[in-house]
């Protein structure tokens, strides 16, 4: 498995012209090439660049300063906080993006021109395909205090969509309480899933002593979905829940979310009769953890 990876490595960084110290016949290397183009015509923070890209701020850094002594970007301080750099294509910049970009289209028709239309499909969709599989293998998932930024912005998204879709909209004063406090250690566990630094899912946990743990605010971002976030949260929160030494997990949710239902039943969750009053329910789901449950 390893040895194809890196196979199909090796022929996509030659094939794209990754290894020519001028990419698409320009004075500069790929590297400076792709900041140019991620960058983008409104620019955007440095910060957010480097999370984009996933580069190490020194060598982002240096790729700056190289693009703007060629006079192609200006980087300067945020008109808020000096402390927030912001960069922006200059006049030559925008120039040398657009012939970046026609560049790189000629780039793509070079790769299919050779093929019949059927391996043009087939090549196409393999693409499509492998970009997901690796944009799922970018997400990272780690615990945060429900306070945190990336935590309150999946909250608040969650609750948003619960709005959204349910019939009379959603109250969370009028849900049955999950704080903060009920999900930090020692009382329960908040994860959050991020790809290139920014926030796309959440899921929790809290703990009771003398009863089932209790699963809570399980949401993905609809950009991920389908990328199997949703599952990898809830298996990392199962297997938390096992390390915590529990035997049973709980959760209530909605008709109105389908998707969340069958992911819980194909999970290994089995339909219970009401366990609470949550008034926002129709089904309650039960699973035993046992010993074979992945962290």
């Amino acid at each position: 498995m390893v040895e194809t990876v890196r196979s199909f490595n090796r022929l996509v960084t030659q094939r794209v012209g990754a290894l020519q110290d001028s990419y698409l016949a320009r004075d500069r290397p790929l590297a400076q090439s792709r900041v140019l183009w991620e960058i983008g015509e409104p620019g955007c923070e440095v910060r957010t660049l480097r999370s984009r890209l996933d580069l190490d701020a020194g060598y982002l850094s240096r790729l700056l300063r190289s693009l703007e002594a060629s006079g192609l970007v200006t980087v300067v301080a945020g008109p808020g906080d000096r402390r927030i750099r912001l960069v922006r294509l200059t006049a030559a910049g925008r120039r040398e993006r657009a012939l970046l970009d026609d560049r790189s289209d000629e780039l793509a028709r070079s790769m299919v021109a050779p093929l019949s239309a059927e391996q043009r499909d087939r090549l196409v969709t393999a693409m499509a395909q492998v970009r997901r599989l690796l944009t799922a293998s970018m997400v990272e998932i780690e615990a945060r205090d429900p306070a945190h930024a990336h935590a309150r912005f999946c909250l608040g998204a969650y609750f948003s969509e619960l709005d959204h879709r349910f019939d009379g909209g959603f109250d969370p004063d009028g849900s049955m309480p999950a704080v903060a406090d009920d999900m930090r250690p020692p009382a329960g566990l908040f994860l959050v899933a991020t790809l290139h630094g920014e926030p796309v899912g959440c899921g929790a946990v809290k703990f009771h002593a003398d009863g089932p743990v209790e699963l809570k605010r399980m949401w993905v971002s609809p950009a991920v979905r389908g990328l199997g976030v949703g599952r990898r949260l809830l298996e990392q929160l199962e297997g938390r829940a096992v390390e915590h030494g529990s035997r049973v997990i709980r959760l209530e949710t909605n008709a109105a979310l389908p998707e969340a239902v069958a992911m819980y039943r194909s999970s290994g969750y089995r339909e219970v009769e009401a366990f609470n009053t949550e008034p926002y329910a129709d089904h309650w789901f039960e699973k035993d953890l046992g010993q074979g449950t992945l962290g």
